[in-house]
């Protein structure tokens, strides 16, 4: 089968969802089938690449950014020339949608549905009808948690043909390590330093919680800000900014950490890899109850804590009664492993990727006899 997958950046671009196509591309060429990836350039040129024989990924020439959104309409004549059994398109990146469209043959459309647009209202009033039309077109739409369906009212229409498939991670890769006594327990973060993620919260609520230092592992465009606000609260002897840490790096970094933090206060967070990412290497979690995928990946007083998000008071007091409580820690991280190997291993993410691919193929088959 040749799948043909649509987003706006692949790595060596950081971010979750950058990460999870690569997974997905190089997971489905190891089990026989081929991979195009078409993905925007970093610069004004287009380049091609074959990572293997089976792979290729085709990064068209990108000409502006706008709203967090590079747009390149040469994705959109590239695609035009691409034949593929399956178009699986990254929900939301609004010229994907157009790309999908493009593509030669009318191939059927999956939806990854990672997110509601949450942020850019004035980008969704124009972007509804084309939204919709995606939704429509879908053949299949792959969701990373029930909730999702629920909770978004894009979805709900459509939850007849939506698929529960959680992301998944190199559950071996992430183990749990010998974490040493300290007297000063690390939090850690790890991820973009978007709008969403709540890292102003965390850090207002580092304020209230006495023995512990912050490490922040990523970059993005709010690290200025926060920067400024650690100085003006007088934490600059504890929280540290590592910057973006190499991709083969994170396991030993979980494993240096004592509780992990996704303090994330908007639905833009819709899943959280990096908290799958601390789970699986044996950390207690705090997470946010956000009606997304945060909420079924951490289970609240199973594998870590989770508190109302953008509460400053309840976030320092579930940190503060992790570090109080090391059989408590010991206790959520091992059950946060046996959940993560459970029900979010690769393998198991490849095994209903592929389930999904057939249906819409054997659907296309079926309609067209």
């Amino acid at each position: 089968m040749h799948i043909l997958h649509i987003y706006k950046d692949y790595p060596p671009v950081l971010g979750g969802i950058e990460g999870h196509v690569r997974d997905l591309a190089e997971g489905l060429v190891a089990r026989g089938h081929r991979v195009t990836v078409l993905v925007t350039s970093t610069d004004r040129r287009t380049c091609i690449e074959q990572p293997s024989p089976a792979l290729t990924v085709i990064r068209a020439a990108r000409m502006l950014h706008l709203a967090s959104t590079p747009l390149s309409p040469a994705m959109i004549a590239l695609a035009r020339t691409i034949s593929a059994d399956v178009v699986h398109l990254q929900f939301p990146y609004p010229p994907g949608d157009l790309a999908s469209l493009a593509v030669s043959g009318s191939p059927p459309l999956v939806v990854s549905y990672q997110s509601d647009i949450v942020r850019q209202k004035n980008l969704l009033r124009i972007y509804r009808p084309l939204l919709a039309l995606t939704l429509r077109r879908a053949a299949r739409i792959i969701v990373s948690n029930p909730g999702l369906i629920a909770s978004s009212p894009f979805l709900r229409p459509h939850a007849a043909k939506c698929d529960v498939v959680p992301l998944g991670i190199d559950v071996m890769r992430f183990t749990p390590g010998d974490r040493q006594a300290r007297d000063v327990l690390r939090l850690l973060f790890v991820g973009r330093l978007r709008y969403y993620k709540g890292l102003h919260v965390l850090i207002e609520a580092l304020r209230q919680v006495a023995g512990a230092e912050l490490w922040i592992a990523g970059n993005g465009p709010e690290r200025m800000r926060l920067e400024r606000q650690v100085i003006d609260a007088g934490l600059g002897d504890r929280v540290r900014f590592l910057g973006d840490v190499a991709d083969e790096e994170l396991p030993d970094l979980y494993r240096q950490a004592d509780v992990f933090v996704l303090p994330s206060h908007l639905r833009a967070e819709a899943f959280g890899i990096a908290l799958a990412e601390a789970l699986a290497s044996g950390l207690p979690c705090i997470s946010t109850a956000l009606g997304t995928g945060t909420d079924f990946v951490n289970i609240h007083n199973e594998t870590g804590l989770v508190v109302p998000p953008g509460d400053v008071t309840a976030l320092a007091q579930a940190i503060q009664r992790l570090l109080d409580d090391p059989a408590l820690r010991q206790r959520f991280g091992a059950a946060g492993v046996r959940r993560i190997r459970e029900l979010f291993a690769r393998e198991h993410m490849l095994d209903g990727i592929e389930r999904v691919y057939r249906q819409v193929t054997n659907e296309r088959r079926c309609s067209v006899v």
